[in-house]
């Protein structure tokens, strides 16, 4: 969800929609941004972290006042540079031990027992669509799913489903959405709170976290890994098992070819996240003065990569606003961004996505929308609630 006030102002985002593709924009606070939205300038910024640094990429997009910091600090919150933020030398190591924890043959292991899952799922939501009462696909079938992957592959803490998805929430809300101070305030106290769960089980949890204190890494850093994983991890997928669902409710034609076989789940996936990502937006740094799109960039501009444009550019794919699965530019997308920081979790969030997909087909061809998820104010996350259907 882009801001919106950026969304509703054609005029402050022409230059970003067409011709040079780079537009200068003010947020909430009034800080000046360079909104890039062409695919070709987005690519080109995130594959060059020398020009582009990622420094200000979990940078709160609303300052935050003494009293949030106050909170923060009595928890002993800290973020360090250490995968999505992280532009120095220990990046490569720390980014090569999250992807081994999620290599694509561990991933493929967990697919039956998640098919088998959801399969489940969708019968028992099944039987109650049958006696005319709505669900919620959401909360009931969507929200925890990655959440439990995620927990299988790197020994995740053992905390409540429900404590992790609230965490994960209040995270994205406090550092990318626009707030009053105290709002700020007590979301900084729920993630403080987690965070001190999180300190404690990096110094003795095993997987991810006992291969991250192995290899030497300190405390802060084992910390952030994991602070990292549980919002991109697995927050990010469940919106967009959400609003791949809601989104397929109104393609008729490519529920019933997922049904008949002549449409493949995997195309239905990229198409999905070319038109309808979780992350619509990331965030840079100009390192040095330069030149983007013909539009002079002084060193430590922001710049906000409009990564959903992208997607549908039309030098890059044939139908942009149309779901049309396996058509020519659908795979460029950059819904998991390009170069050294592409998103780790790409294989994984594909194969949970694909195998939503394959088991709720019948379902979700069967249903009317009663409440359509509603994405609060952000400017990177979409953040979409619950997803009433029936009958």
């Amino acid at each position: 969800m882009l801001f919106r006030s950026w969304e509703q102002a054609p005029a402050a985002t022409e230059g970003a929609r067409a011709g040079s593709g780079v537009a200068r924009v003010a947020d909430h606070v009034g800080t000046e941004h360079l909104l890039v939205t062409r695919h070709a300038l987005v690519r080109q910024v995130l594959t060059d972290p020398q020009t582009y640094r990622p420094d200000n990429a979990l940078d709160a997009v609303t300052p935050m006042p003494v009293a949030a910091l106050r909170v923060l600090a009595a928890h002993r919150f800290r973020l360090p540079p250490t995968l999505a933020n992280n532009g120095g030398a220990s990046h490569p190591g720390l980014r090569a031990m999250v992807a081994d924890a999620l290599h694509p043959k561990r991933v493929a292991d967990q697919r039956d027992w998640l098919a088998a899952l959801v399969r489940q799922r969708v019968a028992t939501l099944t039987e109650t669509l049958d006696t005319g009462t709505p669900v919620d696909l959401y909360a009931d079938l969507a929200a925890d799913l990655p959440l439990l992957v995620l927990a299988r592959l790197v020994e995740l803490p053992d905390a409540p489903v429900a404590a992790v998805k609230n965490f994960a929430r209040a995270a994205l809300e406090l550092f990318w959405a626009p707030l009053d101070a105290d709002r700020q305030q007590a979301l900084a106290a729920e993630v403080g709170r987690f965070h001190r769960v999180l300190r404690e089980f990096a110094a003795t949890g095993g997987g991810l976290a006992g291969s991250l204190r192995a290899a030497g890494h300190p405390p802060d850093v084992v910390v952030g890994a994991l602070f990292f994983l549980l919002v991109a991890g697995q927050e990010t997928t469940s919106q967009f098992l959400t609003l791949l669902m809601h989104r397929l409710t109104g393609e008729p034609a490519v529920l019933a070819g997922l049904r008949d076989g002549s449409v493949a789940a995997a195309d239905v996936v990229e198409e999905g996240l070319r038109l309808e990502p979780p992350i619509v937006t990331w965030r840079r740094v100009a390192a040095v003065d330069t030149t983007l799109g013909g539009t002079a960039v002084a060193a430590g501009t922001s710049i906000v990569l409009w990564l959903a444009r992208a997607g549908r550019d039309p030098a890059v794919v044939e139908v942009p606003d149309g779901f049309r699965p396996g058509q020519r530019g659908s795979r460029r997308h950059l819904a998991f961004g390009a170069g050294a920081h592409r998103c780790v979790g790409d294989h994984l969030a594909r194969m949970e996505a694909a195998t939503v997909v394959t088991e709720t087909a019948s379902l979700l061809a069967g249903v009317r929308v009663l409440r359509a998820p509603w994405c609060p104010d952000n400017l990177t996350f979409r953040m979409p609630d619950t997803f009433l259907v029936r009958r």
